[in-house]
């Protein structure tokens, strides 16, 4: 008697338990391999790639062998679904890469634009002609942990304005990382030497 309730509580908790656990960190790596792979990073993506089938196995085995526990099915696909969102979590926690922060504004951008160099961003602006007249077009790349902050800076400084985001898969030169200004100086200093 004590094994039947044992080998029951097996099948009907342990296991569907165990498959939806195992599908939640699949499905999370799995959404992570993709944004390695969207972003060129072939050594992370393939490591994720790895661990993620590694796991999708051996959940899918245990499947296989228990075919007639409908629990089963029902806590694979939980485990898909809640695993997609779990896995966008932590890819923005872990916020990877750059992405390019377009503004579009008809009020005057120069506080906004000091504050974001201020913070050592590099900015480009230009001006321009929009659907409704004059406009500024602000553009800087940055690294995507500092999107949030650098929304709040438009949000604060210009909070009419248009603005987009998009992700970089490649960038090559500007001003990417937050340069001290001990570091701003010796870079001008070395210009003026050479």
């Amino acid at each position: 008697m004590e094994s039947l309730v044992s080998n029951e509580v097996y099948m009907w908790v342990v296991l569907p338990a165990f498959i939806f656990m195992a599908r939640v960190v699949d499905v999370s790596i799995g959404t992570i391999r993709i944004i390695y792979v969207s972003r060129g990073l072939k050594a992370l993506a393939a490591a994720c790639g790895f661990f993620e089938v590694l796991i999708w196995l051996i959940a899918i085995t245990q499947i296989m062998q228990n075919l007639c526990n409908f629990l089963m099915y029902i806590t694979y696909a939980g485990g898909f679904a809640t695993g997609n969102y779990v896995g966008i979590l932590i890819e923005n926690r872990l916020a990877v890469g750059h992405v390019v922060l377009r503004i579009i504004t008809q009020k005057d951008a120069t506080e906004l634009i000091d504050h974001l160099r201020e913070k050592d961003f590099g900015v480009t602006s230009l001006a321009a002609r929009g659907i409704s007249g004059s406009v500024r077009l602000v553009f800087t790349i940055i690294k995507r942990k500092d999107l949030n902050e650098a929304i709040e800076m438009v949000k604060k400084y210009n909070p009419g304005a248009f603005f987009s985001v998009e992700d970089i898969k490649m960038i090559s030169n500007g001003v990417f990382s937050p340069l001290t200004k001990r570091s701003l100086a010796s870079i001008r200093s070395e210009k003026i030497i050479k």
